[in-house]
Parts: structure tokens; sequence; C-alpha cells
């Protein structure tokens, strides 16, 4: 899996009708910065309102999943997210002219390709990972419907669908690596059954539905009659029955493509936790109600874990910020710079890492007999961290002094020792306003907290 966040290199293009909607709109997929996730924005509304691609926002899972904020809606969101998602992509604006974004041939394969025709570019922070801790199960027994989340140090589903049809039957679709999604799941298109179909149109769904962008199973005899009903219920000249069951004779690009499409609605909902997910997906009868209710529970476990941060430090993975890069944004030198690294870097949380050595110029005058790192440097390490924060927020850090105004409610929890790993970490309370930063620092050793503060600091310009 890709460790640094990835943003496109141009924006591209896709047009086409909506799935349920029946409306003609344009996707643009735009670049975005670090830390900026899945947006959608409606250019043909006033003032072009973005939604964020939320879990909280979802407001309708009548056949598709749709999100509302600001007063604009998107339906249908879960194709689109589920390219980006397979692509590792972390920061892309999505731009519609309309209200749903274009259904295209039912699978998220004419999105992956408009995306990759432009190139990804790599950005200068890592990716936010949220790691499953422990298992996270939701289940509805009235539909049947199981998923569970388990530990896993890469992100891999397995759906299992049973349909009671002698078409379909019992299918089930695995994905090892999410790297494999464009090559085995994204060409997947969406489908319904026959006696769906009727009940679809009837609730105004599927406007824009032809057989060119979904699999319509027919899982009984259909009278002649019936198949000059459908037609015009298409719009087509005629439908015809293959033997498989599939309406029109289309043919099936796998044997268990409904179950591979059910893995790629799957990948695609799950995307609205707002963070790339490490974890063991299985999934038994999913559907968007099924896959969005088990999202709230992802998304409720990730911010129960910021509210009590426990930060992972893998020493192996490449730092967001190395020695050099912080003395070019802090303006501390030996013997008082106390960081030795940053790992995680976003417009709302800072991770950074201090190793702390006997060789430290303090234990010669701090306890010698008896090495205790002194408490005072403990906060100005998070102090030093949270200026990384702070200055992340302005264009040009050069030209900026910060300046801490206040600690309030510290407290040390533990000694920290020579040989001791710290993991600094802080966190904005509040948005940043005339200048003035508010925030949350811990800083912990072998996932333990050993001090704590709430800082506030103020960002001067050095001409002023």
């Amino acid at each position: 899996m890709n460790d640094k966040q990835h943003t496109i290199q141009a924006p591209v293009t896709v047009r086409g009708i909506g799935l349920h909607t029946g409306v003609e709109a344009t996707m643009t997929f735009c670049p975005a910065p670090v830390g900026h996730g899945y947006k959608f924005q409606r250019v043909d509304m006033p003032g072009q309102p973005i939604v964020d691609a939320d879990v909280d926002n979802v407001v309708d899972l009548s056949r598709g999943t749709t999100i509302e904020q600001n007063g604009a809606r998107i339906n249908t969101v879960e194709h689109t997210l589920a390219a980006l998602v397979g692509l590792q992509l972390d920061n892309v604006l999505i731009q519609l002219s309309g209200p749903e974004p274009p259904i295209m041939d039912g699978s998220s394969a004419e999105f992956i390709k408009a995306l990759v025709s432009v190139g990804f570019e790599e950005q200068n922070a890592l990716r936010n990972y949220y790691e499953i801790p422990e298992s996270i199960r939701y289940v509805d027994n009235a539909r049947g419907v199981e998923i569970a989340a388990l530990p896993l140090s890469d992100y891999r589903l397995t759906v299992m669908v049973d349909y009671n049809s002698p078409v379909l039957g019992s299918q089930h679709a695995t994905l090892t690596d999410i790297g494999l999604f464009s090559e085995e799941i994204a060409s997947s298109r969406t489908f319904c059954f026959l006696h769906e179909l009727e009940m679809l149109y009837k609730n105004n769904l599927i406007r824009g539905g032809d057989l060119s962008n979904a699999i319509v199973v027919v899982d009984r005899v259909v009278s002649d009659d019936e198949l000059t009903d459908l037609a015009k219920m298409l719009g087509k000249p005629r439908v015809s029955v293959k033997k498989e069951g599939i309406l029109n004779n289309v043919d099936l690009r796998h044997k268990n493509e409904p179950a591979r499409h059910k893995l790629l609605d799957l990948v695609g909902d799950l995307a609205l936790v707002g963070r790339p997910l490490k974890g063991q997906i299985l999934a038994a009868r999913p559907g968007h109600a099924a896959n969005v209710a088990f999202a709230k529970k992802i998304k409720k476990k990730m911010l129960e874990s910021r509210t009590n941060p426990v930060p992972a430090y893998d020493p192996n993975r490449e730092p967001v910020m190395d020695i050099n890069r912080i003395m070019q944004v802090l303006p501390h030198r030996y013997p008082f710079i106390m960081i030795d690294k940053v790992i995680h870097l976003d417009d709302q949380v800072v991770t950074a890492v201090k190793n702390v050595s006997i060789n430290e110029p303090f234990f010669q005058g701090h306890f010698p007999g008896n090495p205790v790192m002194p408490g005072v440097l403990q906060i100005e390490g998070l102090a030093q961290t949270g200026g990384i924060l702070v200055m992340n927020t302005v264009p040009d850090p050069e030209n900026y002094w910060q300046y801490f105004l206040g600690i309030e409610n510290a407290r040390f929890r533990k000694k920290v020792l020579p040989g001791d790993t710290i993991v600094y970490h802080c966190q904005l309370l509040a948005p940043i306003k005339r200048g003035i930063a508010k925030m949350r620092g811990q800083a912990f050793v072998n996932g333990k907290v050993v001090c704590e503060a709430e800082m506030s600091a103020a960002i001067v310009r050095k001409d002023a």
C-alpha cells in the first residue's frame, strides 16, 4: 500500500446520464491539496456548494448512496468513490454539473480510465490510515446481513451474496490487495432483478437505467407480451432473454460479476468514513443501508481514537519531515530542538518523534545520578510539535514567527528516561482565528501518556 498521499496531476472530465435521476451531467475530477479528502461540488447551483464525502452526510439509501450538505445533494456516489479508493488517491475535488454522477457502463471502469489518463502526483504527507484496532461488527438479523472488520496490516475485502435465485444463487468475491481493484473489481456492473425493475420505475428510480449500463437478471419465465412491455419501458425496439437469465443477452464480464459489484459498492460506501482503511472486511449479503450503518460504526471508533489518541509509530516508514525540513520551519537549534522527525501532518493534527539519549545536554545537570528528562522540556517538545502544525497553515512559514501565549492543564504522568522514544501528538481545538491557535498536546512513551497540556500560540509576521 502507498504510504504517501496522492492526488491527480490535472483535471479530467467524464460525461453521461445519471442512473436514478436520468439527468445528463458533466463530472470533472480536480487535483486537491494535502488533507482535502474527497469532496463533491455542485457547479450548477448558486454559490457552487461543496458536499463532503462523509457518512454523516448520507440522507437517502433507496437503491444507491446519496449525500447532502449546504443545500446540495449528490445521488449515487459509490461508484465514483470506489474508483478513487481503488486507485489509492487521497485528495480529489469532484465538480458535478447535475445531481448525480454519470452511470457510464454501470461500473467504475470509465472513472478509473479517466483518472489514470492524467496521472497521479505524490504529495508531501503520509496517508492518514485508520487501522482497525479490534473486531467491529454490524448485524441485521431481519435481512441476514453481517459485516465485520478485523485488524490487518493492509486492506482486504470479501463479500458473499445469496439471492435465492436459480440464475445467481450464492456467490462470493474477494479482493486481497486494494491495488488490484482496477484489474479485478472496477469493471463489474450494477444489476437488478426483473421483478425489481417495474418497482424501481414506479418509484422514479433508474430513470437513466439502460441495458448498456445495468445487468437485468431474469429469474422466472417471461411471456412475449411482458417482453414487449419491457421494451417499451426501456425505450428499446425489442428485448430478449438469454437461457442463463440475463435480459437482452448481455454477456457477464465475470461469472460472479454481481458479487464483485457488491464488493465495489462496499469499497465506495466505506470511503465515507473519511480515511483510508487498513483491515480485513468480511461481508455477508451487504447492501447500501448496511454498508453505511457499518461505516458509521467505524467512524465512531475512529473519532474515539482521536479523542484518546495513541499514535502508532513505525520507524520503518518514511517521515513527513526529517530534521533538515523541521529546521527550515522552526527557528530552534541545538541544544534546544526537541523533535527529530514528523510522522504525520494534516490541517488538524500533527505527530512528531523524539529519541531521548543519555547524551542529551540537560542530563549533565538534571539529576545526573538519576537521569530524568525535565518536564518543562517535554512541554517544549509539545510546543515545537504544535509549532509545526501552526506553521503548516501559512503559505510561507519562513516569513513568520510563532510565539506561545499560554499553557493550561499541564500534567506529568510518567518519567521519561534515556532510551525512551517520545511520540508527541497535537490537535487543534478550534479553527485558527486572527492568527491565534489553540491546541491540545499529549506525549506518549510505549503507548502511555507521559505528559499533556492545552496550549495557545500566536502567528506573527517577521516584518510586523
